[in-house]
């Protein structure tokens, strides 16, 4: 095959993966309950599973899949109460890990906490927001992707981080924050909300771009392309949902802290 063929090919792969993952994960995302949760939990196992194979290659195959089953059983089981107490459950895989692994303990437990904590919170927003605001975190999320992408390519310049992320650079970057902040705009306008969702809705994409970061600066510690090769074309479920990771962390987080007028936590 030349590498013409090659190319089309690959594209094609990527292609097809990115089509079936928006028609599950967007269909999901709108019937919400149970399937939405259900789907959550398997994608927590996943990029759990991910994170330990990634930090400790020679991990034996049954403690990474103990604390992916761990993990997914935990947003299963904060879905359905997520009262304080409740959110212990999400300290189990991450504290297992504390003990199975002999590599990377912490840098383990603190991710992986992270990603159990963002996907849980990705429920808890479809549940108490909406499916309208989590159709505005994912679209947020997209924007700052598509944006630092074709900005990168037209504008290139200067790399924002060359050691962790090298094909990143300040264009790219800044791009990302212009179409998220078009996002918000146009949610504004259809909410009512005013100019306060185009800020939130910037300093969202940043906390998209901060989740891209860490996710590269965890592959460039381990030494790893991609977290793994589960999705054809496209890597591992941690390189396709790091930002996604980044964006509902901080939205929970805010909401915690800040509260939101769209949504009731715990």
């Amino acid at each position: 095959m030349s590498a013409s063929g090659a190319h089309f090919a690959d594209l094609r792969l990527r292609l097809i993966s990115a089509v079936i993952m928006a028609v599950l994960g967007l269909g999901a995302l709108w019937l919400g309950g149970a399937v939405f949760l259900a789907l959550l939990s398997v994608v927590a196992a996943v990029m759990l599973w991910e994170l330990a194979r990634m930090l400790q290659p020679d991990l034996p195959q049954s403690k990474a899949v103990l604390m992916a089953l761990v993990g997914g059983a935990a947003v299963l089981r904060v879905g359905y109460d997520s009262h304080v107490l409740s959110l212990s459950a999400l300290f189990l895989a991450p504290v297992i890990g504390l003990v199975a692994l002999s590599a990377n303990r912490a840098l383990f437990a603190v991710f992986g906490f992270a990603v159990l904590f963002a996907v849980a919170g990705l429920f808890w927003i479809r549940t108490g927001a909406g499916r309208e605001w989590t159709l505005w975190l994912v679209a947020v999320v997209i924007a700052a992707d598509i944006g630092g992408y074709l900005f990168g390519r037209w504008i290139g310049g200067a790399r924002i981080l060359p050691r962790i992320s090298p094909k990143k650079t300040w264009s790219g970057t800044l791009g990302g924050w212009f179409l998220a902040a078009l996002v918000g705009v146009g949610f504004g306008y259809y909410s009512g909300l005013g100019a306060g969702i185009v800020l939130l809705s910037v300093v969202t994409a940043m906390a998209s771009q901060c989740g891209d970061v860490a996710e590269s600066a965890i592959k460039r510690h381990s030494g790893v392309k991609d977290s793994s090769t589960l999705i054809p074309g496209h890597g591992g479920f941690l390189d396709r949902f790091d930002a996604l990771i980044g964006a509902a962390l901080f939205a929970m987080l805010y909401a915690l802290f800040f509260g939101f007028p769209f949504i009731e936590v715990i």
